[in-house]
């Protein structure tokens, strides 16, 4: 006859046994849902991006850009347009790059604004003194 009789120590192993048993499948579940979750979420919406070039377009729109560069500022535009969609497929990496794109395209414009409007205040001051000049000559010939 076999003596199924469990002393202290035995039924404490065996509870020990259970416990961390218990512990390491727990573990492993945690350890498998963090790997799921990091492997599916991938790199983050590139928000600061987006606002930089969005704040660029409407610094572009109060200087009133377009009245001197809009093919420029429309490729800003529609940079950020597309970086906005490929944020929202999923795909951070473009949407990253296309924001700074856009964000580069809006200075661009408003540089090359700023060139023109150089340009033609200057072309008014060379008219100006034109102007000045001939008159002066012709009051000095009415004088002698």
């Amino acid at each position: 006859m076999i003596n199924h009789k469990l002393t202290t120590s035995e039924l404490t192993l065996d509870r020990n046994y259970e416990i961390e048993k218990n512990l390491l499948v727990k573990f492993m579940a945690l350890s498998f849902f963090l790997f799921v979750g990091a492997c599916t979420m991938g790199p983050p919406i590139p928000n600061q991006s987006l606002q930089a070039a969005q704040a660029e377009i409407d610094r572009a729109d109060r200087e009133r850009v377009s009245d001197y560069a809009l093919p420029d500022l429309n490729h800003a535009r529609d940079k950020l347009i597309a970086a906005r969609e490929a944020a929202r497929q999923k795909n951070m990496v473009t949407a990253e790059r296309l924001a700074d794109q856009s964000k580069v395209s809006a200075q661009l414009a408003s540089a090359r604004a700023a060139k023109i409007k150089a340009t033609q205040v200057n072309q008014d001051m060379i008219d100006s003194i034109d102007a000045l000049k001939v008159e002066m000559q012709r009051h000095t010939g009415e004088i002698q």
